[in-house]
This record gives structure tokens, sequence and C-alpha cells, in this order.
């Protein structure tokens, strides 16, 4: 099982450049509906596809930074970063099937 990151302004940048796999990256905000719903599916494939990529969550509200740097403007945005750069952005809630196939982790 993989563990999800909490992704700041400070730890950003270098959890990223770290990563030794992709990483999904979830902008979030605790008062988004669409984003508790996406939430536990985000946690779902951290648990089943750990061993292919690392999972990172940054809490909008509290990270403006980095949020404003990636361009966020519609929660929840979720972006696939590989070799420490954005290679997909899927906005909105979907499925986990939808999320896997956005990122080919099946």
């Amino acid at each position: 099982m993989s563990d999800v990151k909490t992704l700041t302004d400070a730890t950003f940048e270098s959890e990223i450049s770290s990563a030794t796999t992709p990483m999904i990256v979830d902008f979030w905000a605790p008062w988004c509906g669409p984003c508790r719903m996406v939430g536990p599916v985000i946690d779902q494939i951290a648990e089943e596809h750990g061993d292919k990529v690392a999972i990172g969550k940054v809490n909008v509200d509290e990270n403006p930074a980095i949020a404003g740097k990636y361009g966020i403007m519609s929660i929840p945005t979720i972006i696939l970063f590989k070799d420490g750069e954005p290679a997909k952005k899927v906005i909105g809630a979907r499925s986990k099937a939808d999320f896997e196939r956005e990122f080919e982790l099946v």
C-alpha cells in the first residue's frame, strides 16, 4: 500500500522532484462536495496502484501558491506529474475506472 502524502506550498517542489514514480496530485478543499467524493477514490488508487504511482493531496485553501502556479481554477483537479512536470490533468469528479484509464494505470 502506498501512503498518500499531504503536500504544501513548502514541500510540493521537493516531493514532486524526488518522486521515483509518476505522482498523481489531487488539488482539493474540505468545503468542496465533489472533492469529498473523489478523495476516497484517490485513496483506493493509492492502495491498489502504489507500486506504479505516488499519490499526493494539496488543500488549495491552505496552499494557494502551488494551486496558482499550476492554474487550478476548478476543484477537484487531479494532475499526473511525470519527471517533475505535469503530464495529464483531469478536472471534476470521475469514477475510479475513469481515473485509472486517464492515468494509464490499467
